[in-house]
């Protein structure tokens, strides 16, 4: 298994659709860069959030999830309440190619201020907007920053096509749309 580089990516993004919208070379003018880079592309967070908060008394429940335990924003910038997280999704939709499996990793621009970004695998030939989940590991409010970079994605090609696809599977989260809440 090999990690793939800028040909690959652009290649794949281009000819195939991987990455839609794709974005060709590291955007950054005075934002948060995204876009295409040696050896990943960054992705950016869409405008949608879903910020927890505890106004209902909710439990965070994988199981039995209530939607009353956060509130919908659109916004360019959202504040991440202190010890807290909030939910949104990727700019670009991703479809991944059978013999490819990508992980996601944070930016480490948004580290370095105590926001993590989780780290989460896109198995084969899944697609959909990928859901990102931001956590603020500070005593304060933190921001981010819609239509700029959020994470970075790390494309990992096997010497062998997988017997079994996340498509194969029906996967849960196949062709998601939006910010998507746990599903069981």
């Amino acid at each position: 298994m090999s990690i793939m580089p800028d040909t690959w990516i652009r290649e794949r993004a281009l000819k195939d659709g991987m990455i839609d919208p794709f974005v060709d070379g590291l955007k950054k003018d005075g934002t948060i860069s995204y876009g295409l880079s040696s050896y990943g592309y960054d992705a950016r967070v869409a405008p949608e959030f879903k910020i927890f908060t505890n106004v209902d008394n909710a439990i965070v429940d994988p199981k039995n999830f209530s939607h009353n335990s956060f509130v919908d924003r659109e916004t360019e910038a959202c504040v991440i309440p202190p010890n807290s997280f909030v939910l949104a999704r990727t700019v670009e939709y991703f479809r991944i190619p059978r013999d490819t499996l990508v992980i996601c990793l944070g930016k480490s621009t948004y580290a370095r201020c105590g926001i993590i970004v989780n780290v989460t695998p896109l198995e084969p030939e899944w697609e959909g907007h990928v859901t990102l989940e931001f956590s603020n590991t500070t005593p304060l409010p933190a921001k981010i920053y819609a239509n700029e970079g959020a994470c970075q994605f790390l494309f990992l090609k096997s010497d062998q096509t997988c017997e079994t696809s996340y498509k194969d599977r029906n996967g849960k989260y196949m062709l998601q749309r939006g910010v998507t809440t746990p599903r069981l």
